[in-house]
């Protein structure tokens, strides 16, 4: 065998990730919130771009791109930089007048009005609630800071995260008054509010009901366990009860609130969805629009096509703006590109769904990408990032467009049964069950196969399991 180096010449096909291929990949994997983002760097980047708000002069100024937007995919590429398109001379066929040249102008002359519908009141947070009602409490003003300390202390749920003992140590002063505020703060609304753990807060709940008793009292503090996993019998047992009387005092546990801090508004913001896509049904069909306000129209500015009209083809000026106005329209390409594939996609998506928005989610089919992108002549990748964040606003609700996207099992029929539809039949058994003697794994199995589904009983528990629908031991009624 021979080494050595050799020099070869060969030819070789590789597929070549340009730089306006990568950008429009990212545009249309963005969501809403991304998308305007990205839109609004590029105003800053480019200044040849420009919002078309009012959408004034949208057909003249884009009709180049809307053309592209036709062509093949082959024909979409840009013309080599010694095939260069001469702007300046195709502005000047275009022979615009002279009003066309102002430069448009943020905001609109007309006053805006604003509607209170637009607004939403913020939510009241737990800190600021006990603090209300702090205020209408007399005490001394070194009490006070303990009390207020505490409140700014407790968690999410209304717990006091420290113990008696620290908070003693940080302002100096004694246990005994350290309890005296806190008796005072757990007598505040939510009741249980500022207990240190389960059982004093289910407990403060009691006496604040006027409920309490030894034996509840008992069961709260040694059984909590056997309460959580039904297990009534042994605790009649050790109550020296009938397991009918444990049962209704297990029921009037069940109705206290185990995390009385959860009810009120916590810091985090609100995350509010715009859907992406609108499906109405109007007569025996689906219309389907795609929301403008989440894909931005562009213009190219008038105010330098002009300046690129009267600049030398050769000067720097020319050079830049052509380069600019290429970017733009590419730009401008790329998010009508992006429009026209959710559409696409989301029209296949519903007319396989067509079943789940006429009769319900239990006629929701399994559906995979690749079914999409032979649908829709495109590639699995391409439809995945087509529906990443996206959403749809249907007569059923607003889903994420992904929900469709489903496995599942086949049907008798030889149809595919989407895990959604599956879990709506457990839970519809389980509503219908006796209560003194509800349906196990295996019987649910039975059940589904009656109704030509055929599910193993491990499929059954985990489905069961993510609805955080209890096992039968636990369902179990006495």
């Amino acid at each position: 065998m021979r080494l050595g180096y050799d020099l070869t010449i060969e030819q070789s096909q590789k597929l070549v990730m340009t730089p306006e291929l990568i950008q429009a990949i990212q545009i249309l994997q963005f969501n809403t919130q991304e998308l305007d983002t990205y839109v609004e760097e590029q105003l800053l980047i480019n200044p040849i771009l420009e919002l078309d708000g009012n959408h004034f002069e949208a057909k003249g100024q884009t009709e180049e791109p809307e053309k592209e937007m036709n062509q093949s995919a082959g024909e979409k590429e840009y013309k080599k930089k010694d095939e260069e398109f001469d702007w300046a001379e195709h502005f000047k066929e275009r022979e615009y007048d002279d009003i066309s040249y102002k430069q448009w102008e943020y905001g609109s002359s007309e006053k805006e009005e604003y509607s209170f519908e637009q607004f939403v009141s913020s939510d009241i947070t737990l800190t600021e609630h006990l603090m209300f009602q702090l205020q209408f409490v007399s005490m001394r003003k070194s009490c006070r800071m303990l009390a207020k300390y505490m409140i700014e202390g407790l968690d999410e749920n209304g717990y006091l995260t420290q113990t008696v003992s620290e908070i003693a140590g940080r302002f100096s002063t004694t246990p005994d008054k350290v309890e005296e505020v806190l008796a005072v703060l757990q007598g505040f609304e939510p009741t249980g509010v500022a207990a240190r753990n389960l059982i004093e807060c289910l407990k403060i709940q009691l006496q604040s009901k006027g409920s309490d008793s030894p034996i509840i009292n008992k069961i709260i503090e040694e059984h909590l366990e056997d309460l959580a996993a039904n297990r009534l019998c042994a605790i009649a047992k050790a109550v020296n009860l009938s397991v009918k009387e444990v049962q209704e005092i297990c029921d009037l546990i069940k109705t206290l609130e185990p995390k009385p801090g959860r009810q009120f508004g916590s810091a985090q913001e609100t995350r509010y969805i715009v859907p992406d896509v609108t499906v109405e049904k109007v007569g025996d069909e689906y219309v389907i629009t795609v929301n403008d306000s989440t894909a931005p129209r562009l213009n190219v500015s008038t105010y330098y096509q002009k300046m690129l009209v009267q600049s030398d083809k050769e000067s720097s000026i020319s050079k830049f703006l052509t380069g600019r106005l290429n970017s733009a329209l590419w730009l401008i390409k790329s998010i009508e590109q992006r429009r026209q594939t959710i559409y696409n996609v989301v029209s296949a998506v519903v007319k396989y769904q067509v079943d789940f928005f006429e009769k319900g989610q239990k006629y929701l089919k399994t559906l995979t990408l690749k079914q999409i992108a032979d649908e829709v002549g495109i590639h699995e990748s391409t439809v995945s990032r087509s529906i990443n964040g996206k959403y749809m606003q249907s007569p059923m609700g607003v889903f994420e467009i992904k929900y469709f996207f489903t496995s599942g099992v086949a049907a008798s029929s030889g149809e595919g049964i989407a895990s959604g539809s599956i879990k709506t039949f457990i839970k519809e058994i389980v509503d219908n069950e006796d209560p003194k003697a509800p349906y196990s794994d295996q019987r649910m199995v039975e059940l589904l196969k009656e109704r030509g589904i055929d599910i193993s009983r491990r499929t059954v528990a985990k489905y069961r399991d993510e609805m955080n629908i209890l096992s039968s031991s636990k369902r179990k009624r006495y």
